[in-house]
């Protein structure tokens, strides 16, 4: 992991087309601006944890009847 300290309104470039600036630090909260081309998904830790577990979650109530009934509608 590469560590980098910026001041306000400073940035750090990734790649060619990706820049993370600073905006603003209050309260101990840093508060980033991400410039990056549309097609790069950009999405929060927590949230990507919350999908992840959601998704265990939801794969283990899977009726195997059902899904075998579902695979056999769908190549009809």
């Amino acid at each position: 992991m590469l560590v980098l300290a910026r001041k306000l309104n400073e940035s750090i470039v990734i790649g060619e087309n990706i820049t993370i600036k600073v905006i603003s630090v209050e309260k101990g909260v840093v508060k980033l601006g991400i410039d990056a081309p549309r097609d790069i998904s950009i999405i929060r830790n927590e949230l990507l944890e919350d999908i992840k577990d959601s998704n265990i979650a939801a794969s283990k109530g899977v009726d195997v009847n059902s899904l075998s009934q579902l695979s056999a509608i769908i190549k009809k």
